[in-house]
Formats: C-alpha cells, structure tokens, sequence
C-alpha cells in the first residue's frame, strides 16, 4: 500500500515540480459570503517507543522531578478532547518522528520479536493506528534497525509516513512519501486542504551510515522544503505545515559537508509558502515561537512538543476565504501537559500483552552484583559501572581478533546518571538502564598522538574551575550544552584533566602502563557506532582504519557478559584510570 502511494504521489509531485506554475492560478472561483473558518492541527514527536506511562528501566510507573508523564494513552486522551471540543472534522494530528526506537519495549518488537509482514505488529504502529494520526514523518532514530525493520513498520502504519528529504542514492527520487494534503470538509463550504511536508535530519547519513550508504542520501532541508512547497501549494492547499525532524537553533553535532542538522526555523525563514512547522529532535518544549520568512515578510508559527509524549502541540489556525479561496489570517499554538489527564483505557487494553511480554523480559536475572554500583557520578568520576562497560568492549575486541599484537583500548561514555547494578539480582532492565542506546561496537586503530587529540576534545565537556575555587558538582559539566554522552572516558591509559586549563590544554600525565603515550605507539581502540561514525564529531575516528565490526550490539554484549560470568564484582573489572585535577591537585 504505502509503496503504490508513494508511486502515485511521487509521480505527481515530480510532474509538478517541473512547471509548478502551471497550478499556481488553479483556485476556486470567488465564493461570498463565507464566515471564517478554525481548523486544529496537533502534534507529537520523539516518542521514542513510549507507549504507556511506564519507565521499564525502573519497572514502575515514569516520573520526574518536573512531574511529567509519558506515553501515547496519555497522548490519546488529550488528543480525544481536542477533536470532542474542536470537532474532529477540524482537527488533524501528525508526528515529527523518532517513534521506533527508545524503550525496552521498541527494542523487544525489534531485536527480540521482530515485527514481520505477517507476524507481530509493532506497538507504536498498533497505537497509532488506533489514535488515528494522520501522517507521520521519519526521525533519525527511525533508521536505527535498519531499512527492512523500518519498512514493515511504514506498511503496518495507516498513516503515511513521510520523508521529503530521503532520497534514493543512485536516482535522487524519494524513498519515502514527501507529502500529504488532507482534506478537511466544511459544511455549506468548500473544503480547506492541509498540505504536509515531512522533512527528516541530514544526520541519518552519519549516524546509521552502515544502514543507509549507498542506499539512501538526506538532502538539505531547506532546498527540499524549496523544491516540495510550490508543488504542495499549486495542488490546492489552503495551509502548509513542514513537520521536520530538526531543532530550531540552526546548528549541527557534527561537522564536514552534510547539511545542516537542526533547520527547522532556516526553512521557516527561507521557504516562501509554510504557515507552520512542528518540529522536533531537540526534546524541547516550544509552545509558540514566531520566524519571520525574509522573502513575504510573513509570521511563521514554530512548535515543538517535548519528547516521549510528555506534551502534544496544538495549533489553531484561522482562515477566511479570499477570492474565493481559504486564506490563514490568524494563528496560534500551545503545548499541554499529558500530565493533566489519564491515560486512555483502549490504548492501555490494546498493548497490555506486548507491555507484559516486555516487563517479563526486562525483569530476567542476568547475573548477581557483589555490591551497589551507581552511575551518579560517572559524569567526573571514574565508576566502577562505567569500567564494566569498557572490560566487556575489551572483552569482545580481543576475543574478536585472536592475532593482534597491538594493546586494547576502550571508550565509553556517561550515558544515564540514574543507571545502578543493585547489590544482589541484576536483571536485564539494569542493564538497559546503564546501557539506554541501541549502539554496535566497533575496534579501529589509533596513534598516541591521536589519542591525547580525542581525550582533548572529549575534556570540552568541563567548564573551566580555577584552583581553589568551590566545586559545584551541578555547574562543572555540559560545558556549551555538551551531553553526558558526548564526554568520552577512556580505558587502558592513566591520564589527568585539568580543569583549570582552557580547552585544549587539559590532558596532562597521559600515560600507558606508566610510562608517557608516545605519539606514534599504535592502538586497537573499542568504540560505539555512533562515535565511529562522526557523532559529536570527536577527531581521527571517522578516518581511522576499522578492525572490526561484528554488528555486535554492546547492550546485548553487556548482558551476554554478565549471563556468562553469573557475577558483577568490581574488584574484576575496575581501575581509577582518570581523574579531574587543578593545577595537578584532585578535585575530589
């Protein structure tokens, strides 16, 4: 089904964008005497495979500090009143993507009972289809499984799922639907048309590059948006909505010739013709912000809904006819907190068994711990948690590679300040929790030269303490809004970092097996994919020989390791191998 609409529409569009003119002046004759008009347009994104207001890491129900929930049942209920009090003929409800990937129960329909054509349906499919969105657009996160896991998932969805921006490698067509217009009727009226255009992130091509090279390329936002528009337009929509898979600050994670990551409000500001875009990837909550597009001098209204379900944009849109035609006249937006109502009993009913087949998974035994190990201060300690991480990578590299000469190293970085192995029974939830990305391990080679150069641009991550100074554990990381997991440590070398130094000039006393890193010693360094692959675009690995890559998921590995062993004991595995200094004095 989805690939018939694709022919039909991609054959279409291409047709229009060659003379989209052509359509330009194809509006309806002039009506009068029509009152205004108020058609909704809702949205979610970044789900990330919430379903129920459920934290399977903790196997209790989710909070937060903040108080918020999440999950599509809460999204449902929110969603049911805003069609009763709207009317749902005048509503719409899209999504700006990252929805397969993100909790114990995305990966359990992925990994461990992988949707099928004809087998298992994917929870966020069977939830969505029932909420009844009607388009969906394609996150990063999409393409984590790879191409043939992604396209079960566009079948099983009812909504079109769009990608404007994902074209095809060899032919430059799209590889997905790049818009949709829905119809809204209007009593006693002509019918306003809501086109949508789904855009994605350029990041794909880095991030998931052993998914999607030489099958896919993402072309800039901006030019797809320039390209898609008119043809959206000349087929007769009254309101254009870009629902895009990128943040709103104009910048990238990464470097080199892919275009821009977060573009949301550059296509906002360049593309004539879009009332509105709903975006998302930066898990933030926008409830209304206005860009100003340089050529008509028009409001564009930008929102983004939070992440996981925690918030559902809702856009209200005035139109009154023109010649004849609907024009938008007024707009605003909100974003409501799906902590304010219950969460919709037919969605928890319909997901009850894959939610149940989900929590038995994820509370298995694995091994035993032979004491707590809390990841709370991994962000500027070393964690004996964190060196379960690197043993396990190391582990795996020299099993991997029986006839290497060279040392193994490993990197790992802080991915959840929250992750503990309690004392006793460590089930696959804790695992989870420590270990929350889908990622693969990689092995490439790297100097010692190069080695200070990525520990150097990992130490970014601090924001600079003079000795002395009060320590403030709350302010001395996410130096330039650096993620936890883009601070690297790295395992099998000693080395100190200097806080008081600008960045740059941090690394000091590195050292392996006491004596100083020569530059040009060679390593076999364990790495994720994700690293490998450019993100944060960290130094020297993206062009680093590869020694190995097995495809071996390394949250997989960790509970493989922890089944093997039947015991987690620190005295196995942990070395303080790094620590933060002033001036050679420790922080702590």
């Amino acid at each position: 089904m989805q690939t018939k609409k694709l022919a039909l529409a991609g054959a279409a569009a291409l047709t229009l964008a060659a003379a989209p003119s052509a359509f330009a002046a194809t509006g309806d004759a002039a009506v009068t005497g029509h009152k205004a008009v108020t058609v909704t347009v809702m949205g979610t994104s970044d789900l990330h495979g919430n379903v129920l207001n459920w934290d399977y890491f903790k196997d209790a129900a989710y909070s937060d500090s903040a108080g918020n929930s999440v999950g599509l049942a809460k999204v449902s209920t929110l969603v049911n009143k805003i069609r009763s009090e709207r009317g749902a003929d005048r509503t719409l409800l899209f999504d700006s993507g990252d929805t397969i990937q993100g909790t114990p129960l995305a990966y359990y329909y992925a990994k461990v009972e992988p949707i099928a054509r004809k087998g298992p349906v994917h929870p966020m499919a069977k939830a969505m289809n029932a909420i009844g969105y009607d388009a969906v657009t394609l996150g990063n996160h999409e393409f984590n499984y790879g191409l043939p896991l992604l396209a079960t998932w566009v079948h099983q969805m009812k909504a079109p799922v769009l990608g404007a921006n994902a074209v095809h490698a060899r032919t430059g067509l799209p590889a997905y639907l790049p818009f949709v217009i829905k119809t809204m009727r209007i009593k006693g009226d002509q019918p306003v048309k809501v086109g949508v255009l789904g855009l994605t992130n350029p990041g794909v091509a880095i991030w998931d590059k052993a998914n999607v090279e030489g099958k896919l390329r993402f072309t800039d936002l901006v030019e797809s948006a320039r390209k898609w528009v008119p043809v959206i337009r000349g087929l007769g929509a009254d309101v254009v909505v870009v629902t895009a898979h990128a943040g709103d600050n104009g910048m990238s994670s990464y470097s080199g010739d892919l275009p821009v990551e977060n573009a949301s409000a550059l296509v906002a500001e360049q593309v004539p013709g879009i009332d509105a875009v709903l975006f998302g990837h930066a898990h933030n909550d926008v409830p209304q912000r206005f860009v100003t597009n340089k050529a008509t001098g028009k409001q564009v209204l930008l929102t983004e809904p939070s992440k996981w379900g925690q918030r559902l944009s809702v856009i209200d849109f005035q139109l009154a006819k023109q010649r004849g035609r609907w024009t938008v006249t007024g707009k605003s937006s909100a974003t409501l907190n799906t902590n304010t109502v219950a969460e919709d009993p037919r969605i928890t009913a319909l997901l009850r068994p894959q939610h149940e087949a989900t929590v038995g998974y994820v509370n298995k035994v694995v091994a035993k711990s032979s004491e707590q190990l809390s990841a709370a201060e991994s962000p500027y300690k070393d964690t004996a948690i964190l060196d379960y991480i690197q043993q396990v990578q190391i582990e795996t590299v020299k099993q991997a590679l029986p006839d290497n000469q060279l040392p193994v190293l490993s990197i790992a970085a802080p991915f959840s300040r929250t992750a503990v192995f309690p004392a006793g029974d460590v089930r696959v939830r804790d695992v989870a929790g420590l270990y929350v990305f889908d990622n693969t391990l990689l092995a490439v080679k790297l100097t010692g030269a190069q080695i200070k150069d990525y520990l150097e641009y990992s130490a970014k991550y601090f924001n600079q303490l003079a000795p002395g100074a009060p320590v403030d554990v709350a302010t001395l990381t996410n130096a330039g809004n650096t993620p936890d997991y883009n601070y690297d440590q790295l395992s099998g070398v000693t080395y100190d970092i200097d806080i008081s130094k600008p960045v740059g000039q941090r690394i000091t006393n590195l050292a392996y097996e006491g004596a100083p890193l020569a530059a040009d010693k060679e390593f076999v360094v364990a790495i994720n994919n994700y690293r490998q692959s450019g993100g944060g675009g960290f130094p020297h690995v993206t062009t680093a020989p590869v020694l190995y890559n097995s495809q071996v998921e390394i949250r997989q590995a960790l509970i493989d390791h922890a089944t093997a062993k039947g015991t987690i004991n620190p005295a196995d595995f942990a070395v303080a191998n790094w620590k933060l200094t002033r001036e050679g004095v420790p922080v702590f």
